[in-house]
């Protein structure tokens, strides 16, 4: 519950509690909450087991469904379009297509022989406008 409250932020609520409730009131202050939190901790646990004994191996089956939906939040939007639109092939975001080229044999042909391969000039870079974006 509190895994990203770090030592720094409890003592500034210990000094802001200090602060408000005084030094007479805080140490009660502190045993209510760490009950409450406790007893809140134990409902959610209790809960958590009756469901899982209620429904036996349905339970499973409720909680896969949430664990997609956690992969999901950690995926970037390029991931995701990668992963279920486009069946994990991300050649349209990087420009690489597995296409035959034009001197590439056709299927069920023997290649003939070709004069070595030139190199190849990069791709000029297209304009960029920011008066358009």
């Amino acid at each position: 519950m509190f895994a990203n409250v770090g030592w720094g932020e409890m003592l500034i609520l210990v000094i802001a509690g200090l602060v408000i409730l005084g030094p007479e009131r805080l140490p009660g202050a502190i045993r209510w909450t760490a009950g409450a939190l406790r007893q809140a901790r134990d409902y959610l646990s209790g809960a958590t087991k009756q469901l899982r004994e209620d429904l036996g191996p349905e339970f499973e089956d409720l909680r896969e469904p949430l664990s997609e939906l956690n992969k999901l939040r950690g995926m970037t939007p390029r991931a995701a379009l990668t992963k279920h639109l486009l069946d994990g092939d991300d050649s349209i975001f990087t420009g690489r297509f597995d296409t035959p080229s034009a001197q590439d044999p056709a299927p069920g042909t023997k290649p003939v022989s070709s004069p070595a391969p030139t190199p190849q000039t990069p791709p000029a870079q297209t304009p960029f406008d920011p008066d358009a974006t």
